[in-house]
């Protein structure tokens, strides 16, 4: 089990830093579709706006409550979300989760910037924040790719 000193040395300077600079950071006027997602354990909430052309991502908004690990994988994801394509964003999604839950590699490029995260692999009741940002996005593209 993990120490109060291992969850203070968890929110690092790089972590912090990501957190304080989310790209994409608001709401789109109007969104061609919208999703939250709530983690339920920690009450953390991601709403995603998104317009895609082509099945990729042309312009992209969210709204983050969450705590820093989870704003650090909205920064990371907002960096790179536009251009991308539902089965990009899944991978990364799907990478995450394994680096978080099976100890698996730190996810592709471009998301590989979420290695800051490899210190919350301890900290499950932490996953779903870190992954709600991934989540509420898949989803929206998904319903995107429904509706066109």
């Amino acid at each position: 089990m993990a120490s109060d000193l291992d969850l203070v040395k968890l929110y690092s300077g790089n972590i912090l830093a990501l957190a304080a600079d989310i790209p994409h950071l608001g709401r789109l006027d109007p969104p061609c579709v919208s999703v939250r997602r709530r983690a339920p354990l920690c009450g953390s909430t991601v709403t995603v706006d998104l317009r895609s052309e082509g099945g990729r991502i042309v312009d992209f908004a969210q709204d983050v409550k969450a705590c820093a690990l989870g704003q650090a994988a909205a920064s990371v994801l907002g960096a790179h979300v536009i251009g991308r394509s539902r089965e990009e964003i899944r991978i990364a999604r799907d990478q995450l989760a394994a680096m978080l839950r099976e100890s698996g590699p730190v996810p592709e490029a471009p998301f590989d910037g979420l290695e800051v995260l490899l210190p919350a692999r301890e900290f499950t009741n932490r996953h779903a924040s870190i992954l709600l940002a991934f989540d509420a996005t898949l989803e929206a593209m998904t319903q995107a790719e429904a509706a066109a």
